[in-house]
């Protein structure tokens, strides 16, 4: 069984992280979207917040979960006997920066691989800061999260 892990601050999640993590479930046997609960990063969702909207987004996928971790993403891999890690890439950009945390993560686990998926062109833009920048601003993002995300999003924004 090949279990990847699909970590992240999901603040909140979205319809293209949605995607990455239903692709990666077609691929690998079990997903586990690690919730990230990253102290030093200012978050508009608290972790149990951020992991109740990513368990609710999955809900309907059998191979797929979602829990959260602190410390080290290869750490957590570790801990769940995952072999994998996946990653989506939005822009070129993003491959840089996740080229230094691959090879990182390869000094700290070399057992554990990293498979990147490209995002879906629909989900290329956008990023989490993005949408909730566009939320605090009354902007429409009902096909972007799914509806109780958006909901969630309107009531911290009090739109």
């Amino acid at each position: 069984m090949t279990i990847a892990v699909y970590p992240g601050s999901f603040d909140p999640i979205t319809n293209g992280h949605i995607d990455v993590a239903t692709r990666a479930a077609r691929i690998f046997d079990r997903v586990i979207i690690g919730i990230y609960d990253n102290p030093g990063k200012q978050l508009m969702f608290a972790l149990e917040e951020r992991v109740d909207m990513a368990v609710k987004a999955v809900a309907g996928i059998r191979n797929i979960e979602a829990i959260p971790f602190t410390g080290l993403a290869v750490d957590f891999a570790s801990r769940v006997k995952a072999g994998v890690m996946v990653r989506g890439l939005r822009v070129s950009a993003d491959f840089e920066h996740e080229f230094d945390m691959a090879m990182m993560n390869k000094k700290l686990n070399p057992e554990l691989e990293l498979v990147c998926l490209m995002a879906s062109p629909e989900y290329q833009f956008l990023s989490s800061s993005i949408l909730k920048e566009v939320a605090r601003l009354g902007g429409n993002i009902d096909d972007l999260v799914p509806g109780h995300v958006a909901e969630a999003l309107r009531k911290k924004e009090g739109a």
